[in-house]
């Protein structure tokens, strides 16, 4: 049985709630930050216990603060990341639905450490349900002297707000975000200055997401050594698990870093086994922007160790072999799975979400969908598996921002691990167009679904 750190209160009637999350031991991290630690004191308990950010990059999450220019007489601002958009991941929409003080607390624990007076939560704008939830505990908060003026006493003084994203993927980089936060399309910045140094508004500035956030609240609570007790390697602590596909048991869990891949899929506890009674062909451990795993690759590690959910363990071997932790969507699929299909239906939003910014990825994305749709359609051949390659192997590495990256990995590790799908769908293409969709789909095979 898993720990569980943010999600041990998620069932108690009413946790969304002020008073009955207070009732739970409920900022119990603020009163000890603000009343008996420095700000540099919370900083090194984040560093002590191993957090990586949760967002996707896992990069050490007190390293990161440390980072923050501290000029005088010029704020600091702590951003935390709620846009959410990687396809696959809900976890943190679940922490801000049902116990959203738990994100609050973290958001003041953290201002503090980062020694700032204004923080903003940036969710994504179809998220309107979570936007009010947010909204009505932070005024909660407020209303019980958690926020505002001179907090209990201490003489810190700290405003959050809660900004709704303009509903674009790319919002999810943090540059963009600040560029959407300040009122401008959200176009990722060139880096350097990175936002450390001149982020919100030109100045010092965190950005983190909800689940990084949400996880210094136990961190101040039990001690950052505590915290790294739990987990193995670099991967310490436990971790919101987006788990969706075809699963008996889909939804968000909480393990310990270092469960085996196989354990979490099986379990009871946990993903329940592979849906109807099939077989696992492949999963997407990270979101749709990390690699995918063929099953012979989830039970070993290139080393011929177990594949665990750590950020070592699935990344083992590069992404020749392995994969990534990413955001924890993970994504399973089973023996009727077609991967062509997916892979174009990945591409399709990569194409969808480009902020056009980048040659690489604007017109890369879009050659990528309709390759991709070419083959899935029947109408493929041979050499457009080559192609689809080099397209995605231009567009890695060439972009200002991820999303170029995010776009290509899926289509390089479809091709990797099942170029005889692709073949197939390319040499049997009334078969494959009839697995999966039914003929009756087409007036003439070669029609294409989407113009």
């Amino acid at each position: 049985m898993g720990r569980k750190l943010l999600l041990e209160h998620i069932d108690v009637p009413g946790i969304n709630t002020f008073d009955v999350y207070r009732q739970q031991g409920g900022y119990r991290a603020v009163e000890k930050a603000l009343k008996t630690m420095s700000s540099e004191d919370v900083v090194e308990e984040v560093k002590k216990s191993g957090l990586r950010g949760r967002g996707g990059a896992g990069f050490p999450t007190g390293m990161k603060w440390g980072f923050l220019a501290k000029p005088e007489g010029v704020p600091r601002y702590l951003v935390c990341n709620g846009d959410e958009s990687e396809p696959g991941t809900f976890k943190d929409r679940y922490l801000m639905t049902h116990i959203p003080h738990l994100l609050i607390e973290g958001m003041i624990v953290s201002s503090f450490a980062l020694g700032a007076n204004t923080s903003y939560i940036y969710i994504r704008g179809e998220m309107m349900p979570q936007i009010r939830i947010v909204e009505r505990a932070i005024a909660e908060a407020k209303a019980a002297g958690f926020l505002g003026k001179n907090i209990l006493g201490t003489g810190y003084d700290l405003e959050i707000y809660v900004q709704p994203g303009g509903g674009a993927y790319i919002c999810g980089e943090e540059t963009a975000l600040l560029e959407s936060l300040e009122g401008k399309r959200g176009n990722p910045r060139i880096k350097p200055p990175f936002p450390a140094i001149a982020g919100l508004y030109g100045c010092p500035t965190v950005v983190n997401n909800v689940e990084s956030i949400a996880a210094t609240v136990p961190i101040i609570n039990d001690g950052g050594e505590e915290y790294a007790k739990i987990g193995i390697e670099r991967s310490t602590g436990t971790k919101l698990i987006s788990a969706s596909g075809n699963i008996v048991r889909p939804g968000v869990y909480e393990i310990d870093l270092g469960l085996p891949v196989e354990e979490f899929i099986y379990s009871d506890e946990y993903c329940g086994g592979i849906a109807n009674g099939k077989k696992l062909k492949a999963l997407v451990p990270g979101g749709s922007s990390v690699p995918i795993l063929p099953a012979n690759l989830i039970s070993k590690t290139i080393n011929g160790n177990a594949r665990l959910m750590t950020y070592e363990s699935l990344a083992d071997g590069g992404f020749a072999t392995g994969s990534s932790m990413g955001s924890g969507g993970f994504i399973v699929f089973d023996e009727d799975q077609c991967i062509v299909r997916n892979t174009w239906n990945f591409a399709r939003f990569y194409h969808h979400e480009s902020c056009g910014q980048c040659s690489p990825c604007r017109e890369g994305t879009g050659w990528m969908e309709k390759i991709l749709h070419k083959i899935e359609t029947g109408r493929g051949n041979i050499e457009d598996i080559d192609l689809l390659w080099d397209v995605q192997r231009r567009i890695e590495g060439n972009t200002i921002c991820p999303l170029g990256d995010a776009a290509a990995w899926p289509v390089a590790a479809a091709i990797r691990h099942f170029r005889d799908e692709f073949e197939w769908h390319i040499t049997q293409p009334q078969e494959a167009l009839s697995r999966n969709y039914g003929l009756a789909h087409y007036a003439d095979p070669v029609t294409p679904i989407v113009q």
